[in-house]
């Protein structure tokens, strides 16, 4: 298991991940939280190369106000 890293913000129905990890990861990635549960799948990673942000789409089943703050992995 790999840290993406945490929700920052919301936006237009995304969760926004500050990223942790120093190579940057795949659009596609599955997340999950803490608990391993699927919250989602990376959609698009934007911002400075040293430090990028993820934008995750989430689940059905996942809240987007619960995310933040949430620390998310990849499998």
């Amino acid at each position: 298991m790999r840290r993406l890293g945490t929700v920052t913000r919301t936006a237009q129905r995304l969760a926004i991940v500050r990223c942790d990890a120093d190579d940057t990861p795949d659009i596609g990635l599955p997340a999950i939280d803490e608990s391993l549960s699927s919250v989602g799948r990376v959609v698009d990673v934007f911002g400075p190369v040293d430090h990028p942000y993820l934008a995750v789409s989430p689940t059905d089943t996942a809240s987007l106000p619960d995310l933040l703050g949430t620390k998310l992995y990849a499998r």
